[in-house]
């Protein structure tokens, strides 16, 4: 499985591309400036392949201090880092600058290598193994194996390929489960090829074919091909180099620091959460103070809010607001480093615990308190934690497992033990279920109920509130899926009864109080009076002294009881009225084949005022067909 990347740390001319050269045979200085000044500039790969057929990339990072950017582009996604240090020299500024990286970013399996032992004598070397582990001590090199090698003469370089293959072994593959996410480390062209970027694959696997995002562009893209050390693949896994040619992109168009990722894996953001580490021999870092952000292959100019303090001393560990000056792509769990403006030196790091946040108010204790269970929560608090974080209150299983940087699979077997804990609720329909706190949701029942109570004390000969109104003063950013889900299980709960495009309490029934009945009872006894020539309503409402609010309530119910029908804007017949008009007009066509409107005059013994309406109606609902000027039988 070629799933691990190895790198180079250290201080310039310590001899770390020799030693890749050595161990593999290639050149990684493949600039001709690199070659003439005898540094390297770029980072540079290798494949190196071990006498069991594993297969590893090594990236050898430049050691000058003016290319700690490109460093910081390479060391991001190693899985094991050589420290290099020269024996003729020790411990250097950059040895100890990439020790701080490294420390950092958490890259916990390493080897030191001394280069160059061919320079010194016996004595010496034992110096120097010992200043160097005097500068790891406390670091995640402390316990990392030493060996001293010479590229020149080749000593120790078996032991130390044999000791590589030990410990890449031992070396888990990153998941293949997640979405692609490809920070961009180089982009260039081929003539007939167009596009190509390289990088180390931190997440999931490219398929030739595939469509991809570039973030922060936005650019949607297609994998034209694809190469994992030099060979070609149709298929590239977490853990490897790739190189992808991109369909449709222009080098121009993007840049080391752009991210290849799954469509709507990642979002761009100016605001990040953090837990964030000031170095022991850094200055103070005091609030607001301008730093230059590394995530991955990228560098954003930003500002540290410090959410509990004024000052961060050093050494000291705080959690942090990043409010950067361009966007950043990054995940929940990256690590991070932070260099100082000007002059430019590594100053601190740590982890991301929210890379789209809210902004916050400083010296919150609620926040302080989010923001430590987010990055030290157990699943079960993370999960809590999510369900009860702002809106929408109900979320997949998906979106909870990137909500909370949990696997899956973790996510569903921690979402069944909440759920028998009755710690969570789930609405599930059509397919799909969500997920939310109980107490959350229980409020929401609580509020809909009151919401509904209300309205049906408003309006009491209403049938219910407007489907569409509770579904925007209420669920408007969450979905007609999950509201449609919400409804139907209320309605199976007994809770809610949805009738039509109205939704009332299940215990509700739209009842007139004595006056509202008399005035119903005289509407009604209208309407039965004057079955075939009512009057219009507005007519009728005047003659019984009704404002337009009363009226209205009233017209509402009669049509929702079905005693009044809607013929036009201002004529309505009463039910019983309609029933004896259809079998008049249904007889008379059974026996002469159709009617004209005259003769529905005469059969209803109305006029044409009320006639022509009502046959438009009927016409309408599908009971008759016009067919010139007679009507026939639908």
């Amino acid at each position: 499985m070629d799933y691990v990347i190895v790198g180079t740390a250290g201080h310039v001319d310590h001899g770390k591309t020799e030693l890749v050269k050595a161990l593999t045979g290639i050149n990684t200085d493949r600039l001709k400036e690199e070659r003439e000044r005898g540094i390297s500039i770029e980072l540079g790969f290798a494949p190196l392949q071990f006498s069991n057929g594993q297969r590893v990339g090594l990236v050898d990072v430049p050691g000058h201090e003016k290319f700690i950017k490109q460093m910081l582009a390479g060391v991001g996604g190693m899985d094991l880092v050589m420290l290099v240090v020269a024996a003729d020299e020790g411990v250097m500024p950059q040895t100890q600058e990439h020790l701080d990286i490294i420390d950092l970013l958490q890259i916990k399996k390493g080897i030191i290598v001394i280069t160059k032992s061919d320079l010194v004598d016996a004595d010496w070397l034992e110096l120097v193994r010992e200043e160097v582990r005097e500068a790891v001590r406390g670091t995640v090199l402390e316990e990392a194996p030493m060996i001293a090698v010479s590229a020149l003469t080749g000593h120790g370089i078996p032991e130390l390929k044999s000791l590589l293959q030990e410990m890449v072994a031992k070396t888990p593959p990153k998941s293949l489960a997640g979405k692609v996410r490809l920070p961009i480390d180089r982009v260039f062209s081929i003539t007939g090829f167009g596009t190509v970027v390289t990088g180390t694959l931190w997440s999931g696997k490219v398929k030739l074919g595939e469509t991809l995002q570039i973030l922060p562009e936005g650019l949607q893209t297609r994998v034209r091909s694809l190469q994992v050390h030099g060979q070609q693949v149709e298929e590239a896994l977490a853990g490897q180099r790739v190189a992808i040619n991109l369909a449709g992109i222009e080098v121009s168009e993007i840049a080391r620091g752009s991210v290849v990722v799954s469509p709507g894996a990642l979002f761009p953001s100016h605001r990040i959460d953090a837990e964030l580490h000031l170095l022991q021999h850094a200055t103070e870092l005091e609030n607001r103070d301008r730093v230059r952000v590394h995530v991955g292959t990228s560098e954003v100019l930003g500002r540290v809010v410090l959410l509990d303090r004024e000052k961060l001393q050093p050494g000291e560990t705080a959690f942090v607001q990043l409010q950067l000056e361009n966007v950043l792509v990054s995940a929940k769990g990256d690590r991070f480093v932070i260099r100082s403006y000007s002059p430019m030196h590594t100053i601190g790091g740590g982890v991301i615990i929210e890379p789209k946040a809210e902004r916050h108010k400083r010296f919150n204790r609620q926040v302080l308190d989010m923001l430590a269970t987010k990055l030290q929560g157990t699943p079960e608090e993370l999960i809590l934690e999510a369900l009860n974080a702002g809106e929408p209150a109900f979320l997949t299983r998906e979106a909870l497992a990137e909500k909370t940087n949990l696997p899956l699979p973790s996510v569903d077997e921690t979402a069944e033990a909440l759920k028998a804990a009755q710690k969570v609720t789930e609405i599930a329909a059509e397919g799909s279920c969500w997920l939310a706190a109980r107490l959350r949701y229980e409020d929401i029942v609580e509020q809909v109920r009151q919401m509904l109570g209300e309205y049906h004390q408003r309006h009491p000969l209403r049938p219910g509130l407007p489907k569409e109104e509770l579904r925007s003063r209420k669920f408007s950013q969450w979905g007609a899926k999950l509201f449609n889900a919400l409804l139907q299980t209320w309605t199976e709960t007994g809770f809610l009864r949805v009738d039509g495009n109205y939704i009332a309490l299940q215990s509700f029934t739209p009842t007139p109080d004595e006056a509202e009945q008399r005035l119903l009872s005289q509407i009604e006894r209208h309407f039965l009076d004057n079955k075939f020539q009512p009057a219009e309503w507005s007519e009728l409402t005047g003659r019984l002294k009704l404002n337009e609010e009363t009226a209205g309530e009233l017209l509402r119910y009669l049509l929702w009881k079905g005693i009044l029908y809607k013929i036009n804007e201002e004529l309505y017949f009463h039910r019983v009225a309609l029933e004896e008009a259809k079998d008049l007009i249904a007889s008379y066509i059974k026996e002469h084949g159709s009617v004209q409107l005259g003769e529905v005059r005469d059969l209803l013994n109305s006029s044409r005022k009320y006639v022509l309406p009502l046959l438009e109606y009927f016409d309408q609902i599908k009971f008759t067909k016009r067919v010139q000027d007679k009507r026939i039988l639908f």
